[in-house]
């Protein structure tokens, strides 16, 4: 059974890139305290979007393992965004190559174990 073992693995990373997040939500909140935003209302406003993606890649990790499509399918939506915001990185000068790479290549990884999770379960099995 293949499509256990890729679920897992695509599981595996969507929750630690929702762990990723909301560590990044706790250090915007920190920095809010400490007075570091320019505007109160856009700073709270971006702490929460990214603690609401936290809880969609949390809930998409559990979808995941469980095997459900739509978990499958809102991974890849947000693997494809990250790749997307790697790639644009990539227009700044200096390249900020810290950062293309620990958000481009989880989800290059995330998005291909996603795809192969979902041919691996749709492939007719022979009993």
């Amino acid at each position: 059974m293949r499509a256990p073992r890729l679920a897992l693995a695509a599981a595996a990373v969507l929750a630690a890139e929702a762990v990723a997040l909301a560590v990044f939500a706790l250090i915007e909140l920190v920095g809010l305290g400490a007075g570091d935003a320019a505007s109160l209302p856009t700073a709270l406003a971006l702490i929460v979007l990214t603690l609401l993606g936290a809880v969609a890649l949390a809930a998409f990790a559990f979808g995941t393992r469980a095997g459900r499509s739509w978990a499958r399918s809102g991974g890849v939506v947000f693997q494809v965004l990250a790749v997307a915001l790697a790639l644009a990185a990539l227009t700044l000068q200096p390249v900020p190559w810290v950062f293309v790479v620990a958000v481009g290549l989880p989800g290059l990884v995330a998005f291909g174990l996603l795809i192969a999770s979902a041919r691996a379960e749709a492939a007719p099995r022979a009993d």
